[in-house]
């Protein structure tokens, strides 16, 4: 018999007691626990319904969106955090908000990592006690080691921000991240080139009061950089009839980026703007689905960096030299095979994304089989997105398509997916009504080519549903002057700038909803934790139909048939 090896770290100090709740399914906290409650909301997740206010809450890691690191700090200032985070696997998108609640705002939540054993026999009890000197449970003392450090180099200039000579929110940004790189085992700091901010959504109060205050400090970027999509169309949200209460503050939180020279770009898209990185560039970006097509369509360089270290970043031009931005970390450990349907749609890429995630869910994978169905941008775009809600990777490769997809570890194992298992896939995204009462396209933001084929599928029919889709204002202009914004709006279709799937909220979002009908594999996802609503998924033409009739059919498309 094996003998059990029992190793706890300490990420993040402090002491706690609690209440154990543990999965074996990494969960992403944004999208996938309300922080006005503290319980998880994530209805693919096995501990759907389950509070976690005043827990100690195992997981082997966090997925899905950087912006959890804003719902950690919304548990915090709203009473409702863990009483501490364990993790078996590096964890920086919770961590990052757990330090920030500590740092910035003395509410501290203990993070520690803990080997499979230990993992295990948490898993088991009822009740544990984190001391300073280690974790107990049922008995058994678990004593903290020290993580073996790898010593970080800082040349003149970070040295220099450190000492505070770029001002006090250079200083604290540089001080965090030399934090973080060391929890990395970085041994030196990189150059990025441009940047983007995600924590963007007013969804409480730590979005905002993190922003102003770093604004109030004198923060400002030193690199290009972009902003996330935000709560409500900047600058006319008075007119569409949000309370003033609620505009007010999501406008604040924007502006709030825009003062310390962010450029006011409000997409989740940035990679669709004419600023999009070239291969190879170092970048710093947040946001999921950015940063996996950045990686992995356009060979860019980001991990997956937490939100307010995205800020961070960007105020000081530097990020921890560790992750993707290094070769070795980009190789693909999982090959995934696919059997490819004859005859599949766009939302062939959106399913297999959201599967290929599930399949690799802590590492990057390289899918195989799929090139000679010549995936447009616009189905990377949908795949990357769906990627990002089951997987904690920041990438993939793609046979034949992306440009490193001859990058694999020698050691990847292998899987295999077929129609069977998409069938399977399929059915949990579709449980839903067959009645629609919304279609929701845009989640990411839609682009130009996503909108000329809604308004071709639609043609000459006008919506007998809400069909609301948002964009950036980027290619809201484009569209503007080719007059798809004309057709889609005699079509009936709303359509918003700024704004994204994942903040809309009443008034916009309608009252009588049960059902929505979208062709995103991410909001296929997201969407019932975050609206209360069932959700149906499937192409463009399946949306135009459903916009007009009111219906969706239960049918498998005629590609899983």
């Amino acid at each position: 018999m094996t003998p059990m090896t029992h190793r706890a770290h300490r990420i993040l100090g402090g002491t706690a007691s609690g209440r154990i709740v543990a999965s074996r399914e990494p969960l992403s906290f944004w999208g996938g626990i309300d922080p006005h409650r503290g319980v998880v909301i994530d209805v693919h997740h096995p501990l759907h319904g389950t509070s976690i206010r005043d827990a100690i809450v195992l997981l082997p890691q966090t997925r899905g969106s950087c912006t959890g690191s804003g719902v950690v700090l919304d548990l915090a200032l709203l009473d409702n955090a863990p009483a501490a985070l364990v993790f078996i696997e590096d964890e920086a998108i919770a961590t990052l908000g757990a330090m920030i609640a500590g740092e910035m705002f003395d509410r501290p939540i203990p993070v520690l990592q803990v080997s499979e054993d230990t993992f295990a026999m948490l898993a088991q009890a009822d009740q544990a006690r984190i001391t300073e000197m280690g974790v107990e449970a049922d008995g058994l003392v678990v004593p903290f080691t020290p993580r073996q450090a790898v010593p970080l180099t800082l040349d003149a200039g970070d040295r220099a921000i450190l000492a505070g000579e770029k001002g006090t929110a250079a200083a604290l940004a540089m001080k965090i991240i030399c934090t973080m790189a060391e929890q990395q085992g970085a041994e030196q700091l990189v150059d990025v080139v441009q940047g983007h901010i995600d924590g963007c959504i007013y969804n409480g109060p730590a979005n905002l009061a993190f922003a102003e205050r770093m604004a109030e400090m004198g923060a400002h970027v030193a690199i290009p950089t972009t902003i996330n999509a935000i709560s409500v169309e900047h600058g006319n949200w008075q007119r569409q009839g949000v309370s003033p209460e609620f505009g007010n503050l999501g406008q604040r939180l924007a502006d709030a980026y825009v003062r310390m020279g962010c450029t006011a770009s409000f997409t989740c898209a940035p990679y669709l703007l004419d600023t999009a990185p070239a291969q190879g560039e170092a970048i710093a970006w947040a946001e999921s689905n950015a940063v996996i097509f950045a990686n992995t369509v356009l060979g860019a360089r980001t991990p997956k960096h937490a939100d307010y270290l995205d800020l961070f970043m960007a105020l000081t031009g530097r990020a921890p030299y560790a992750g993707v931005y290094l070769d070795a970390n980009r190789q693909a450990r999982r090959i995934i095979t696919v059997e490819v349907p004859q005859g599949v749609d766009d939302a062939f890429w959106p399913l297999l994304g959201y599967m290929a995630g599930r399949l690799s869910p802590d590492r990057i994978p390289l899918i195989r089989g799929v090139a000679a169905a010549s995936p447009t941008q616009d189905d990377l775009k949908a795949l990357c997105a769906a990627f990002g809600t089951t997987s904690a990777a920041p990438m993939l490769h793609i046979e034949g398509v992306t440009p490193e997809a001859g990058h694999i570890d020698p050691a990847a194992d292998h899987v295999t997916l077929g129609p069977a298992d998409m069938r399977a896939a399929w059915t949990g995204l579709n449980e839903g009504s067959e009645d629609i009462q919304l279609v929701a396209v845009g989640s990411p933001h839609a682009s130009a080519g996503e909108c000329h084929a809604l308004a071709d599928a639609l043609g000459t029919r006008r919506a007998g549903v809400p069909v609301i889709l948002t964009t950036s204002r980027h290619v809201f202009d484009g569209l503007a002057t080719d007059g798809t914004i004309a057709r889609l709006q005699a079509n009936g279709v709303q359509i918003y700038r700024d704004l994204c799937w994942c903040s809309i909220a009443a008034p916009l979002f309608p009252g009588n909803t049960q059902t929505v009908m979208t062709n995103s594999g991410k909001y296929a996802h997201y969407g019932p934790g975050l609206s209360g609503c069932a959700v149906r998924f499937g192409a463009i033409a399946q949306c135009a139909d459903a916009a007009v009739t009111g219906r969706a059919a239960r049918d498998l498309p005629h590609w899983l048939q």
